[in-house]
């Protein structure tokens, strides 16, 4: 069993930056994947980022390439997720998520462990 906390979202004006961060439970936290989601009102939960356990392999939504930054520090068990350059549109509860059986697919159905969320609001 895994436990995910999230922290780190906030209000911030257009523009701005975030950095969020997901703290996992357990001493397996290297053997995972990790991604990072998000969902805005009325819409569907969208991919935002993705990075192999170790750390070598990451990817993006086209939407946020560039201005997104996803990390992890394996001894920390923590997976963070550096927003810059925030505009409206990235309003939205900002979801991490797990996976144990990575295949280079970081599609939201292959996670095991889900947390709570963050909130990000970007307004002037």
């Amino acid at each position: 069993q895994m436990q995910l906390v999230e922290s780190g979202g906030g209000l911030v004006q257009p523009g701005g930056s975030l950095r969020l961060s997901c703290a996992a439970s357990g001493r397996t936290f290297s053997s995972y994947a990790m991604g990072w989601f998000r969902q805005a009102p009325g819409k569907e939960r969208e991919f935002v980022a993705g990075i192999s356990p170790s750390g070598g392999i990451t990817e993006y939504a086209d939407s946020v390439k560039g201005r997104f930054t996803i990390s992890r520090a394996n001894a920390k068990n923590t997976v963070y997720l550096q927003i810059n350059s925030l505009k409206l549109e990235d309003t939205a509860v900002y979801y991490c998520a797990a996976m144990i059986d990575y295949s280079g697919n970081f599609d939201s159905s292959e996670y095991d462990y889900w947390g709570q969320g963050t909130q990000v609001t970007v307004s002037s």
